[in-house]
């Protein structure tokens, strides 16, 4: 028996999931990618095949706000909160929430956190 490295791990979990998570137009599905040095999250619509919106730490919005987004919780929330934001706008109130994979811990806790309190339902 051979050990996967922690990223086959985590492609591993994430298809595992992927199986009961399906967002549609009424609940769409709240999407979160990890790398070491940056958080992406996105709404996606699956029927219709098309990211609704999405928000990271490379975003320009908040690169004008901070010289700079480390890889931490904070920065995590603040894209949670920007999402959360984003998707009001335009008219997603509820969503699906899709890991990617990753342990709900950390950084991807804390975007979840700040998404729920920026008024998103999941």
């Amino acid at each position: 028996m051979t050990k996967l490295s922690r990223k086959l791990q985590t492609q591993k979990r994430h298809r595992r999931s992927r199986r009961f998570l399906i967002g549609n137009e009424v609940r769409p599905r709240l999407s979160v990618y990890r790398s070491n040095n940056h958080i992406y999250a996105q709404v996606i619509d699956d029927n219709a095949q098309k990211t609704i919106c999405a928000a990271s730490t490379i975003d320009k919005e908040l690169k004008e706000k901070s010289d700079q987004l480390s890889s931490d919780c904070k920065s995590s929330s603040i894209v949670g909160k920007l999402l959360a934001k984003r998707a009001i706008k335009k008219g997603i109130k509820q969503v699906i929430f899709d890991r990617g994979g990753n342990i709900y811990h950390g950084r991807v806790k804390a975007l979840a956190e700040a998404a729920r309190e920026a008024g998103l339902n999941f």
